[in-house]
């Protein structure tokens, strides 16, 4: 066991909502083990009101939420990123910034909660449902031994959270990776 730190970067093209739910979860779930940042390759001015009511509203701590371009992360000072993930399509075809170290990427791609057309109700609904789905692999992602698995091994386990959407799934392909019975 280590007592490592890492430090994940998630990605999107606003950073108002995807992004900015992964890094709160990944805060919460990692329980220390992890540092979480989001950004984006065109960062709106501020978060998406619905952002910041869901996580008002599940208690996670919102200090953090700010839109911010991706170019901070890229630059000499910024910390040091071990993982980099993309939570949508656009992002993750567009060309990223070099990031310092050669962190382990993957593309954790969720529909965009901000494009859902339809009531209020609707709409709150699908950033409820973004949480949910980033939960999900998050949570799988946390639980990984990371500092045991070996690059060829890791890479295979986050590709595979990035595919499933149901635990049940993802931990049912990570045993399965892993040569682990049930």
């Amino acid at each position: 066991m280590t007592d490592k730190t890492y430090n994940v970067l998630f990605l999107c093209t606003r950073n108002s909502a995807r992004s900015l739910i992964a890094e709160a979860v990944l805060q919460r779930e990692s329980m220390g083990r992890f540092n979480g940042y989001s950004a984006g390759s065109s960062p709106k001015d501020t978060p998406h009101p619905y952002t910041l009511d869901l996580l008002h509203g599940l208690n996670h701590d919102t200090s953090f939420a700010r839109s911010k371009s991706w170019e901070e992360f890229a630059s000499p000072d910024a910390p040091q990123m071990d993982f980099v993930f993309t939570v949508c399509d656009r992002a993750a075809a567009e060309p990223c910034p070099a990031w310092p170290g050669q962190p382990m990427t993957a593309h954790w791609g969720v529909p965009a909660p901000t494009q859902v057309e339809g009531s209020e109700a609707e709409k709150r609904v699908a950033f409820s449902e973004t949480y949910r789905m980033l939960r999900n692999r998050i949570s799988a992602f946390v639980n990984l031994p990371v500092a045991g698995l070996d690059k060829i091994a890791l890479q295979k386990n986050l590709d595979v959270i990035g595919t499933n959407e149901e635990p049940e799934d993802i931990l049912t392909a990570i045993r399965r990776l892993s040569g682990a019975k049930k």
